[in-house]
Order: structure tokens, then C-alpha cells, then sequence
């Protein structure tokens, strides 16, 4: 009998371009203010996303937008961009894709905190799992890592369990457990016939 659980994974730490500072002298990494800087001439608009060194303050701009007439903005986003919503900051910040064709080279944190909230009713007599993830942002964390993490067991067992089929992912790729976790994937785990079963579904579903 198999125990749905939906994890939702939020990210913790954004990621960090790293830029040259001319104040430090070096390259430096550079964290997120969460404070916009909308400046308009005229008609046009230019948005960035302010970042400041992490040793001396200094400060880079990551474009958000670049010579934008004001009437193509919504005005709830425009609202948004000039009262520093910390919920689009953090839309931004997140944006690694983005970062990194603006600063050329990302620092990225594996750190996420997890939801867990089991669908339907828990059954005691559960032994197999079924793990549907869903992400807030992309994140760097290895998909081996998360399951680790969050069900207390080694690597090495996620492997050996995925070798005997008792671990299946959807959609499946090639070594899927090592790659980053990604929204949508679903993961079955059959726990029949291993001792720890029950600890490991409690630690499935928080």
C-alpha cells in the first residue's frame, strides 16, 4: 500500500553573482538587498535589482528591465517594483539563468526547507511511497541529496534501491538521482520487506 506526499521546496539561499570589486580589489561574491531602483526619463523606464558586496557594501545592479516605456508595465507591477515587494525581489534574485548572463559567473546554494503535506489519508500499514515535488524556484540541490536528507538514509541505499527497481522516478532520465531536483518529478519508493520502512514514512511525510 503506497503513501502519497506532496513535498513543496522552497529554496533558502540565493544565489550570489560574483563580480569584480572595485573597491575590494578582487572578485567578490555579491548578495541580494531586496531593493529595487526604478529610474524614469521621461517615458522610459530603467528597474534593477540592487546587490551589495558581502565585505564592503558596495553595490552592483542586476537589470530587470532596460529602457521599458511605462505604458508596456503593468502598473501593479510598476506598484510592486517601486514599493521593493519582497515576493518579486525574491522572484529575481532566484533567477540564476538570468545572473548569470548578466554577471557571467553564479555562486549557488544547495540549502531548501521543505513542506511536506501527505494527500489523503495516512495509512499505518503504508509500504511503498509516492513523492510528487514541486519547487517555488530551480534549485542546485542533487535529487539524491533531497531524498537523503529528508528520509535519513545514506546515498548509497538510494542507489541500491533504485537498482533493483525498487526506486522509480518519472519522468526518468539518465542518472536522475544525481542531477538536480526538478518540479514535476514523481518518485515511488517500495519499502516492502525493509526493516526501517516505518521510520522512513514518517520521515516522508514530516
Amino acid at each position: 500500500m503506497s503513501l502519497r506526499i506532496h513535498w513543496a521546496i522552497a529554496p533558502e539561499i540565493a544565489p550570489r553573482p560574483l563580480i569584480n570589486c572595485n573597491h575590494c580589489g578582487d572578485v567578490k561574491a555579491y548578495r541580494c538587498s531586496g531593493k529595487f531602483r526604478v529610474n524614469a526619463n521621461g517615458k522610459r523606464i530603467d528597474v534593477w535589482l540592487i546587490y551589495r558586496c558581502v565585505d564592503c557594501d558596495n553595490s552592483w545592479n542586476f537589470g530587470i528591465f532596460e529602457r521599458r516605456n511605462r505604458r508596456d508595465i503593468e502598473p501593479a507591477l510598476l506598484q510592486a517594483l517601486e514599493s521593493n515587494d519582497a515576493a518579486l525581489a525574491r522572484r529575481h534574485a532566484f533567477d540564476s539563468v538570468a545572473l548569470r548572463n548578466q554577471a557571467g559567473r553564479v555562486e549557488e546554494f544547495p540549502d531548501v526547507a521543505v513542506h511536506k503535506q501527505v494527500i489523503g489519508v495516512t495509512r499505518e500499514s503504508a509500504t511503498a511511497l509516492e513523492l510528487q515535488l514541486g519547487l517555488e524556484m530551480p534549485t542546485s540541490l542533487r535529487l539524491d541529496r533531497l531524498l537523503a536528507n529528508e528520509l535519513g538514509i545514506s546515498r548509497s541505499r538510494l542507489q541500491a534501491l533504485e537498482e533493483k527497481r525498487s526506486l522509480v522516478i518519472d519522468p526518468d532520465g539518465v542518472k536522475a538521482l544525481r542531477k538536480p531536483a526538478r518540479a514535476g518529478t514523481t518518485i515511488r519508493i517500495d519499502l516492502a520487506g525493509e526493516p526501517d520502512h516505518q521510520a522512513i514514512i514518517r520521515a516522508a511525510g514530516g
